[in-house]
């Protein structure tokens, strides 16, 4: 049976003839979410909590919902290392050609690094390739039930890739004063022009194989 046109090519190879659309839909359509966002945070307020949990001179794995990435990406307009740590980011990205203005989306919001791969699309390479960046010093965001859910169930991938790479999880809680709640199985927010965005940060956790299970409670409480 023959794939869905959806799934059927990726970023990576997409067939000549087809590129100078595609392109044009991918950088077109990034830079225009960029400055959507950009409108969005200049009529937003964000408040942040917990920065001074972040350990100095240490990378880290950053870890939110599936549904509050348009609120994490309107927070870190313009650019999403000075919200995080100010260390070079990583981040493992759907690998299908529709997702490429989000691929555009996050280099210009500072991303120095996109690896595709996802659940069920190389993903296993796409991690090996994401754990030896941290070991690097690179730092990295993940949504932990994400790309398919279900929503709000914390997958253990992100506790390998910390105690693989031993650099530590710093879970995000997010709440918005007044939002828009998609009907998608993540159940995305949007928040409205004018309203509030909360960021908390928890503190550092480093999973080990003595505290593996601790730890999965723990990131499921911080993360709220």
């Amino acid at each position: 049976m023959n794939k869905p046109i959806l799934s059927r090519y990726r970023v990576d190879n997409v067939p000549f003839i087809l590129q100078p659309i595609f392109y044009f839909y991918g950088y077109g359509v990034g830079a225009l979410l960029l400055i959507i966002l950009f409108i969005l945070r200049v009529t937003i307020k964000v408040k942040i909590s917990g920065h001074e949990k972040l350990r100095k001179n240490s990378n880290h794995i950053f870890c939110l919902w599936h549904s509050f990435v348009p609120l994490a990406l309107i927070s870190a307009t313009p650019l999403i290392p000075i919200v995080l740590d100010g260390l070079p980011q990583v981040w493992m990205q759907h690998p299908n050609w529709y997702m490429k203005p989000i691929h555009v989306l996050l280099r210009l919001m500072g991303v120095k690094k996109l690896i595709m791969g996802s659940t069920g699309h190389s993903g296993r390479k796409a991690a090996e390739q994401l754990i030896e960046h941290l070991r690097t010093g690179y730092s990295t965001v993940l949504n932990p039930d994400g790309p398919q859910g279900p929503a709000f169930t914390l997958k253990k991938g992100i506790l390998h890739m910390s105690l693989q790479s031993h650099v530590p999880i710093i879970a995000m809680q997010f709440k918005v004063s007044k939002f828009l709640e998609l009907g998608t199985w993540d159940r995305k927010k949007l928040a409205y022009p004018f309203s509030t965005i909360e960021i908390k940060f928890g503190e550092p956790i480093q999973v080990t194989n003595n505290n593996f299970d601790y730890a999965y409670d723990l990131i499921v409480q911080a993360i709220g």
